[in-house]
Formats: structure tokens, C-alpha cells, sequence
């Protein structure tokens, strides 16, 4: 069943180039299509800038869609109202990248957790005490945390409070906007197993952000490639590691640096920068920096279609056969 459903997502924005220069507008997210089944983990990759926060902050409407459907449980919630929304925010929760600035310091853990339940009315007051506890042992946290202020938790500590904020009120989805990156190698991996553990139990779906491929490929059931606001690539996680079709998926992947000296890195594709949003191609948003373009490719903006089975790509080399 998909719980989450998205067609054509457009995200704009205002930007100044220059002190004195005049306002552009710029698509972080550009058309964006996909779906999210019950139960599974969609990985969302990409460079800095690809759009990867816009969309995860979109699809929950922390920010309003310029155009493009929502569809969350079957219900078209793209423009409703957020006092009409209410009864689906409960079910739609974010985990944000730094646990520090996501939690207000003058709340204790109490006052943080007791919120959400007092807002969605999901439990009654002489039962809120026992669920925070409960809640906070399900994220390896003990009773005793619950009177602390966030500055008195470390990093690690911090993001399982904003986990066990994500959690208490029972929701279906939670966008994960890269919760390990700002976090210690070790705790990154108590982290990722915990969201592991309760996704079993809670039996949640996921939207997880992330820089990190390893941990994609470890989390997702499928990922998605993103790229100047467009998904180049979707598919199953497997297929996609071991059948990378689009030039950009390529180049993303093989940048990941090998923990051996000895061996050099080798770029066949230009490993530059992302280009700027303002100055976004025509044609296929990665014509620049591929060397495998073709002469549609500058003016003509490749669809995401189905070449194998749970296997999309954005590619006009691709677009009759899986190899050309």
C-alpha cells in the first residue's frame, strides 16, 4: 500500500545575486515524481545544493509546494490548511540533521516529549508521564533524563531525544534529514541501528537524507538520486549499487574514498562542482559535467522512465534500451 505519494513536486525560491544584483528564481525541486510504500525505507542521495532537505521539508509541508500533488494515505493534502492538516501531522514526523538546534533549550526532556501528546491528544494526562518514560527507554535513554536540559546530553544523546520525539505519537512516516552527520563514527552506528530497531517494532516508512552512501546502502530498501532539484535515478538499492546507469549515480558512488593508500582515485566524469540553480541547463541538468551526452541532451529534458523492473533513470541513453 503507498503511504506516501508525490507528482510533479515544484519548490521555488527568490534569490539575490549580488549586493546590488537583481532577485532570480530558483527550482530546488523541479518536477519531482515518486512514490513510498508502507513499510519501507526510501534512501534520497545526492551533492549539496541537489534539493534532497527541500524535498523531505516539502512532502511533510514544513514548506509550501508551488506546485506538484501531495498524496498522503490516499488523501490529496497538497493545499489543505494546516489546521485541516492536524490530523495527519501526528502521522508525518522529522528527525533533523543537528539534535542541538532542533530542540529548544529552555524545555526540559519532560516539556519536549510531553508536547506533541498534549497537542494530538494521543494519550490521556494520567497516562503522558508512563508513555515519555517508555518512550525514552525505546531510544536507549533512562528515567532519570527526563528533568535535563538538552545542553546537559551529548550529541548522540541529544538525537535519541529527537528520535523519541519523532516517535511518541505513534506516526506512519518520519523524514530523516541526515540524523547521523554531525555525529561521532561510533554514535552514527548506535544511531542508525536504533532507527533499524524501530522501524521494526514501530513498523514505520522512512524518507532518509543522507551524504553517506554506506549508510544508504545499509537503511534503504530503495534510493533515489537526485541532481539540481530532479531525480536522475530510482530504483531498488541493490539494483542501483550494482547497475548504475546514470553517469551522475556513477560519479557519486565512485567518489567514495577507498581506505587504501596505494590505490589513486580515478574520475572518468568531471568531479567539479554542482553547477548554480541559477544557471540551471535547459536540457538534461547534468549535460555539463557527462561525458557521454548526446546532442538531445542540451535541449531536451530526459523523463524518468522505467528501463528494468523497479529500476528508473533519467537518461536519454536509456531511454529505448538498458545498454545502447
Amino acid at each position: 500500500m503507498e503511504i506516501l505519494k508525490v507528482e510533479k513536486l515544484v519548490k521555488t525560491f527568490s534569490v539575490k545575486k549580488g549586493f546590488f544584483g537583481k532577485y532570480f528564481q530558483i527550482k530546488p525541486l523541479d518536477e519531482v515524481s515518486f512514490s513510498l510504500r508502507e513499510g519501507e525505507t526510501l534512501g534520497v542521495v545526492g551533492e549539496s545544493g541537489c534539493g534532497k532537505t527541500t524535498l523531505g521539508r516539502t512532502v511533510i509541508k514544513l514548506q509550501k509546494p508551488d506546485g506538484g500533488k501531495i498524496f498522503f494515505d490516499g488523501n490529496d493534502v497538497t493545499d489543505i490548511p494546516e489546521k485541516d492538516f492536524q490530523k495527519y501531522r501526528r502521522n508525518i514526523q522529522i528527525v533533523f540533521q543537528d539534535p542541538f538546534s532542533s530542540l529548544n533549550p529552555r524545555m526540559t526532556v519532560y516539556e519536549t516529549l510531553a508536547r506533541p501528546i498534549r497537542i494530538h491528544k494521543t494519550v490521556p494526562k494520567s497516562e503522558e508521564k508512563k508513555t515519555i518514560v517508555r518512550t525514552l527507554e525505546s531510544v536507549g535513554l533512562k528515567k532519570e533524563h527526563m528533568n535535563r536540559f538538552p545542553h546537559e546530553f551529548s550529541g548522540g544523546q541529544r538525537q535519541r531525544i529527537a528520535i523519541a520525539r519523532a516517535i511518541i505519537t505513534r506516526p506512519k512516516f518520519i523524514v530523516l534529514d541526515e540524523p547521523t552527520s554531525a555525529l561521532d563514527v561510533s554514535v552514527q552506528a548506535q544511531i542508525i541501528n536504533l532507527l533499524k530497531k524501530l522501524k521494526k517494532d514501530l513498523k514505520l516508512t522512512y524518507m532518509f537524507i543522507s551524504h553517506d552512501l554506506s549508510v544508504i546502502k545499509f537503511l534503504s530498501d530503495r534510493v533515489a538520486v537526485m541532481y539540481l532539484g530532479q531525480i536522475v535515478e530510482m530504483g531498488k538499492t541493490d539494483l542501483v549499487i550494482n547497475n548504475m546507469l546514470h553517469p551522475y549515480t556513477e560519479l557519486l558512488f565512485n567518489s567514495v574514498p577507498i581506505p587504501d593508500p596505494a590505490k589513486k582515485m580515478n574520475f572518468e566524469l568531471d568531479a567539479s562542482e554542482v553547477p548554480s540553480l541559477i544557471n540551471s541547463p535547459a536540457g538534461c541538468p547534468f549535460f555539463d559535467r557527462c561525458h557521454l551526452r548526446l546532442k538531445e541532451c542540451n535541449r531536451l529534458r530526459p523523463k524518468l522512465e522505467e528501463v528494468e523492473k523497479d529500476h528508473l533513470v533519467a537518461c536519454f541513453l536509456y531511454h529505448k534500451t538498458v545498454h545502447r
